[in-house]
């Protein structure tokens, strides 16, 4: 018997729910962790090549600038820090799309990014032959916020700070080199005037733009943390959206996922309907006496040919019956045209379903026919069950007449059947009336108390 999961496994601590990593493990299905983690792979390539812009920029901006280095400065440490930089920022790329980054290069990263950053910045002085305090007051301070941004695409609040924390840290380093890089002179101030105005140093100033780095990147962490979770949550809700067109139609998927109010039994609207019901002839006794796995293999044949074509005549699998499929037209998407797409997708089935009998005798396979009738009138089209368990579906005696008439194919000697209505209906909607259509007066059928007009299309 396995011990139960320690307490700190169960419940994240604060830091783990502020950024999200831990709580993402612990709460998140898998195929989900993996959509969000492709959509961060997707990000690191994006920052590659913003980096890369970034430095061709400053490259560009570099060589049509004047250049302000002394003529004895053997070194010039931009073009080797941009250099530096490229290089990196081209075999980030090249990782990016290898593979995944691992949580220790992303932070490298960042660590590069403001130590060539830092190191240009401090090179200041050299350019200018000015004292170290002299490139205190560079403005290029200010393109850490631009690496702390960077990092902010990824939507991992870690990273963000982590840069934050990295480039304040830097910056302080930079103050310290300053004060004690000459021990006779420490360049201190306390008088702004002199601050604005010579080489010397405030460390009021310097401590502010440290703790402007910090809070920038903690609210930036923060605000980020907040959008992980509407990121999750997106991710989350769209592949339940898919998974939901799995299990019911698309259309119904859309409208449940769509709903501006949440979906209770009871909740329906009426609405004209054309209801298709399909059944393979003869399936019962097949599969009686054909091993399972060939029956499924049956099964899964004609559901891939047939709910196709039902779909793309804007048909709404209702549900699956055994052999027999239930599809509605109209009632989760209102349609013009809601019965002439009934019977087009009822003859295109039949034609489909005739195709694959002769390719399945043709192997020396079991090969049932597919029949089906369209019966059309108002339905109610809504949710069934329990606040627990719930299924949409049509309910009217259009769904029960269709039902019916698809048993009747057998008796009529069809393969194909609409009522009367039904086809009237669907002529003027545009469905064409061809001299093969049989009309079947006075019809007998079993359930139905009164004789019915039936067209007989195949």
């Amino acid at each position: 018997m396995t011990s139960p999961a320690p307490a700190a496994e169960a419940r994240p601590s604060l830091a783990a729910r502020l950024f999200g990593r831990d709580v993402d493990r612990l709460q998140l299905p898998r195929r989900v962790r993996e959509a969000i983690q492709g959509q961060e792979d997707r990000t690191e390539r994006l920052i590659g090549w913003l980096q890369l812009a970034i430095v061709l920029l400053f490259g560009t901006l570099y060589l049509i600038s004047p250049k302000t280095a002394p003529e004895g400065l053997e070194v010039q440490p931009v073009p080797i820090a941009l250099g530096v930089y490229l290089a990196l920022t081209l075999v980030r790329i090249a990782w990016a799309y290898a593979g995944r980054l691992p949580d220790w290069a992303v932070a490298l990263s960042s660590v590069v990014d403001m130590a060539l950053l830092m190191a240009l910045i401090w090179s200041f002085h050299l350019q200018y032959g000015q004292p170290p305090s002299f490139y205190l007051k560079a403005p290029t301070l200010l393109y850490v916020f631009i690496f702390i941004a960077l990092r902010a695409l990824r939507f991992d609040a870690r990273f963000v700070v982590w840069s934050g924390v990295v480039a304040a840290a830097g910056w302080l380093m930079m103050v310290a080199y300053v004060i004690y890089s000459n021990p006779q002179d420490s360049m201190i101030t306390r008088n702004y005037v002199d601050y604005l105005t010579s080489n010397a140093i405030l460390l009021g100033a310097e401590f502010d733009k440290v703790i402007s780095i910090l809070v920038v990147a903690i609210v930036l962490g923060v605000a980020l943390a907040r959008g992980r979770n509407l990121l999750v949550r997106s991710v989350s809700e769209g592949m339940a959206a898919q998974e939901l067109s799995r299990f019911f139609a698309p259309q119904i998927a859309r409208r449940i996922t769509g709903s501006e109010q949440v979906v209770q039994a009871g909740s329906a609207e009426i609405c004209e309907a054309a209801i298709l019901n399909l059944d393979l002839r003869g399936f019962t006794p097949l599969a009686e006496t054909e091993p399972p796995q060939a029956v499924l293999a049956i099964l899964g044949e004609y559901q891939a040919r047939v709910v196709p074509i039902v779909q793309a005549h804007g048909g709404s699998i209702d549900k699956f019956l055994g052999d027999g499929i239930m599809a509605s037209f109209g009632a989760t998407q209102q349609s013009e045209t809601y019965a002439a797409d009934a019977l087009r997708a009822l003859e295109a089935v039949v034609a489909e379903g005739s195709r694959w009998r002769e390719e399945r005798s043709a192997a020396g396979r079991p090969a049932p026919a597919v029949n089906g009738a369209v019966a059309t009138g108002p339905v109610l089209f809504g949710a069934v069950g329990t606040a627990k368990r719930l299924e949409i579906t049509v309910i009217g005696e259009a769904v029960n007449l269709s039902a019916k008439l698809e048993k009747h194919n057998k008796q009529a000697g069809s393969l194909a059947l609409a009522t009367a209505a039904a086809y009237a209906l669907a002529c003027r909607q545009g469905f064409e009336r061809r001299p093969a259509h049989q009309s079947l007066p006075g019809e007998a059928l079993a359930g139905v108390g009164l004789p019915l007009d039936l067209v007989r299309l195949v």
